[in-house]
């Protein structure tokens, strides 16, 4: 099973393994407080597609083709991801405030696919 969590949502006892799927580190939170199980960088959309992607609904369906692209690069750390997800429940963080349309949300979704 696999879950999206907005990082700055409280934990309340989930035992699930934690990565966060940002490139950059969340605002505000000490590396101390947050329970992150693993933090790879690179799975995370690339700069450049990041900043033009902006969380914008109508990219949407553009930017999950541009970054799934940019995953089949990256098959190591999908793989490592995809490995975890078999062995048990593991929640994907992200740092933006918009729910729907962002980067963890399309790694689910790629991830699900390649697990089926």
């Amino acid at each position: 099973m696999i879950k999206v969590e907005r990082i700055y949502n409280n934990p309340r006892g989930n035992s699930t393994f934690r990565i966060l799927v940002d490139r950059l580190w969340p605002r505000g939170l000490s590396k101390e407080k947050v329970k992150v199980d693993l933090w790879p960088k690179d799975i995370a959309p690339s700069n450049s597609l990041r900043r033009w992607f902006s969380h914008d609904e109508r990219k949407w369906d553009e930017f999950k083709d541009r970054y799934f692209k940019e995953l089949e690069k990256n098959a190591e750390f999908v793989s490592t991801i995809i490995d975890r997800a078999k062995e048990g429940p593991i929640t994907l963080l992200y740092g933006a405030k918009e729910e729907k349309f962002n980067n963890a949300m399309a790694l689910k979704e790629y991830l699900e696919g390649k697990i089926k």
